[in-house]
């Protein structure tokens, strides 16, 4: 697989996730899921419209911002945060996207709470630059 295709599809992921998760434009996100999308994730009910169903129900407060991206052949893999979506902690996540012919078609997550400096053994933030703050 060329670096291009994989390029194309780094970006096809950043895309698609910050037409979901921060603009809510739920007409063009069906641009980028599958109408047959595979859905992984325990905590998300099956197919495109689990999904979307869930973003659905979040505050609309909710931001995702996106970190390391990597991508090997059909498969990307963004290291993100989801923020201020009406848990008490924000979350740290490592999506895993399934593309073909330009969309998503099967997603796979890991997902862990982001520590506070005070919680952290390591003493280094698991996004970004700074710790979060919880209030």
């Amino acid at each position: 697989m060329s670096t291009k295709i994989e390029s194309k599809n780094k970006a096809i992921v950043l895309e698609a996730f910050d037409t979901l998760f921060n603009k809510r434009d739920y007409a063009t996100a069906e641009r980028f899921w599958s109408p047959d999308y595979i859905q992984h994730s325990a905590h998300i009910e099956p197919g495109r419209e689990g999904l979307f169903n869930l973003i659905k129900s979040i505050p609309p407060t909710l931001k995702y911002e996106p970190g390391a991206i990597v991508a090997e052949a059909d498969l990307v893999i963004v290291h993100g945060r989801f923020s201020d979506f009406g848990a008490p902690v924000n979350w740290i996540a490592a999506d895993i996207v399934r593309i073909q012919n330009g969309l998503l078609v099967e997603h796979w997550d890991v997902i862990q709470d982001e520590a506070t400096e005070d919680q952290s053994i390591s003493k280094r933030p698991m996004f970004g630059t700074r710790f979060p703050t919880y209030g």
